[in-house]
């Protein structure tokens, strides 16, 4: 359903998220471990993450990736998902079809919409806060 570069931009906010709740900033070469992401790979998305404003980059010896502890309940997965992939889940056919729509549906195009349209709020009501605070609960995991 995602990208792979998404799926790897949404766990690496994550792990940003979590850090940055016990004050701590990462390195791209800790979020590429953690995620299990190339590093090479991991640099671009974490470009594109600072690039619209999703996580911060300190530059210098106690540099490093994190998110303002203030912001987190503010950034939603939602965010990530567009500033990595755009907003074409939103919209795509379920079948991959280029020419899916309401006057012109594919054999699931009613059943995908309901699907898609719960992915959408899913996504708009998920925080970054949330998800890291389960990752530091303990409750939930980023790697196996």
């Amino acid at each position: 359903m995602f990208s792979k570069a998404c799926e790897y931009g949404i766990r690496a906010s994550i792990f940003i998220a979590k850090n940055s709740l016990e004050g701590n900033r990462v390195s791209p070469k800790e979020i590429s471990e953690e995620i299990d992401s190339p590093q090479a790979f991991t640099a671009k998305i974490l470009q594109a993450l600072v690039a619209n404003k999703i996580i911060k980059s300190v530059r210098g010896a106690y540099g490093g990736f994190e998110i303002d502890k203030k912001d987190l309940p503010f950034i939603n997965l939602s965010q990530i998902v567009e500033a990595i992939d755009g907003n074409a889940i939103y919209s795509g056919c379920g079948l991959g079809l280029h020419k899916c729509n309401e006057n012109h549906p594919c054999p699931v195009h009613d059943k995908f919409k309901g699907i898609r349209d719960g992915l959408k709020y899913m996504l708009e009501t998920t925080s970054l806060e949330e998800l890291a605070l389960d990752i530091k609960s303990g409750s939930t995991f980023l790697k196996t």
